[in-house]
């Protein structure tokens, strides 16, 4: 008899144990994202709480393809597309680099924006609601930073974005 085998009981036992723990993690996210909207609109007031539904719609998008990248429900080659974005975001060069002030994750935002349009034919719209943590409708802020980009941004950039995710 295998000494190392679990019991059916002890196995439910510690898969609900992971989605506790998994559950934890998760949430530590929600609480600091919290804990700095509400410094920022004590701090700064309605303008700065204005600029931080930008600023934190990065950490929100990228949280979200980090969660989507994990989800049981998408398919691996779609994880690998996702890999891809977070190895791009997590990049120090990018297309405009990090260290220039906001304008620095502008291209890191699009690129996730974008890279969640073109999954979006491939996974079902509700994992990306299940595992939005962001203000708001996830799909509507998509379309918006879609049309942004497509106004603001440098056309060459916007291309250059675009060829990586064909990748």
């Amino acid at each position: 008899m295998d000494n190392n085998k679990k019991s059916p009981n002890e196995e439910q036992g510690y898969a609900e144990e992971q989605g506790k723990i998994d559950a934890k993690k998760l949430q530590f996210y929600e609480n600091l994202r919290q804990k700095a909207r509400e410094w920022t609109k004590e701090k700064t007031g309605t303008a700065g709480n204005k600029l931080a539904e930008y600023l934190f719609l990065l950490p929100d998008f990228f949280i979200l393809v980090c969660r989507i990248a994990v989800d049981k429900r998408v398919p691996a080659h779609i994880k690998l597309k996702l890999a891809g974005i977070i190895a791009y975001v997590m990049m120090p060069l990018d297309l405009i680099p990090d260290f220039i002030p906001i304008m620095g994750s502008i291209d890191d935002l699009v690129l996730i924006v974008l890279g969640l349009n073109m999954i979006l034919n491939d996974i079902d719209q509700q994992i990306l609601e299940d595992n939005w943590s962001g203000e708001g409708e996830v799909l509507h802020w998509m379309q918006r930073i879609t049309a942004e980009a497509e106004n603001f941004l440098d056309r060459n950039i916007l291309q250059k974005i675009k060829n990586f995710l064909k990748l």
